[in-house]
């Protein structure tokens, strides 16, 4: 018996030998370091005549079953449905706008404002195609933190040839001294980084303000929509009979605040019409179907609305690998 297997074994061996028999074999890379990075975070799409380009300025975990006016249970409820619980990761987006004829950039991301998570936009704008020196003109939404910490790097100029524009009643209020030294403890940052942000551009006579709706000749034109901030600007891009509407902050959460866009959240200096707002650009928005981009949606934050009852459907844009 012993022999008989013994010279089994040997003619396996000897079949092996002459690669008759394959024994499998692999290589497992399993231990190779974690990349940890994104790709470059823009996307880019045509709009009639228009090129617009979304810019990522990275994403931020916000607390938002704390942020909201809504009770805990349900906005943990909402975050559900959507596969998310709090924190949730944030994203912080900009907009530029190639007319042809101007660059023009909508709000610059939260710079160093807001730590190392964010403060991306002009890295990918670069990444993009495109350098800071290029952009003829930047219109902020309104003037919290995150939307205009990208304008400085310090006392430096990220954008030393563009010309700044914003509501005057947004400048009144977050420009002014006496407000400053009014505000409480936790909110004077808000108008220390307004002014830290403005000053340099305002020194050299790159800031200009502008009252309500103005059609700056582009095809862009200001909407205003006061609430979340007094001068909070929504900004309608218009080419070839298409057109979209920039509307910064007039939503900070979608999985809880499309299905219910009554919700407000404690950034809003006048929760009524910041709810006002939002149902007056969303159901223009819902019934003749031009897309919208948003500071806080999921990057690229593009896309359209549809009625939903109460509240709202989100589309996301189609991708498209050739623009």
């Amino acid at each position: 018996m012993f022999h008989s297997v013994l010279i089994k074994f040997v003619r396996l061996t000897f079949l092996i030998s002459l690669g008759f028999i394959a024994i499998p074999f692999s290589v497992s890379f399993a231990e190779a370091p974690f990349a940890n990075v994104q790709a470059p975070g823009f996307y880019r799409f045509k709009m009639g005549a228009f090129e617009i380009t979304a810019l990522s300025d990275g994403t931020i975990a916000l607390p938002v079953d704390q942020l909201l006016d809504y009770p805990k249970e349900k906005i943990q409820a909402d975050l559900e449905k959507s596969y998310l619980k709090a924190p949730v990761d944030t994203s912080v987006n900009g907009y530029l706008v190639n007319t042809g004829a101007k660059l023009v950039l909508i709000d610059t991301g939260a710079g160093r404002f807001f730590g190392p998570s964010v403060g991306k936009l002009v890295a990918n704008l670069k990444a993009s195609g495109y350098q800071p020196e290029q952009v003829d003109e930047i219109y902020i939404t309104h003037l919290h933190a995150d939307h205009i910490g990208g304008l400085v790097d310090g006392d430096r100029l990220v954008f030393p040839n563009a010309v700044v524009r914003v509501d005057q009643s947004d400048a009144d209020y977050w420009l002014s001294q006496t407000n400053l030294e009014k505000a409480s403890e936790g909110n004077k940052d808000f108008f220390k980084n307004a002014q830290a942000a403005l000053i340099p551009y305002i020194k050299i006579g790159h800031f200009k303000n502008f009252n309500g709706e103005v059609d700056f000749a582009n095809g862009i034109k200001s909407l205003p929509y006061p609430g979340h901030t007094p001068g909070h600007t929504v900004y309608s891009i218009q080419s070839s009979g298409l057109r979209l509407d920039i509307v910064g902050d007039l939503i900070h959460v979608g999985s809880v605040q499309f299905a219910n866009p009554d919700v407000t959240v404690h950034f809003d200096v006048d929760t009524k019409n910041a709810r006002k707002a939002r149902m007056q650009e969303f159901n223009q928005a819902s019934k003749t179907g031009y897309m919208i981009a948003a500071a806080h949606i999921a990057f690229p934050g593009v896309g359209h609305l549809r009625n939903a009852g109460k509240g709202f459907t989100w589309i996301p844009i189609n991708y498209v690998a050739n623009p």
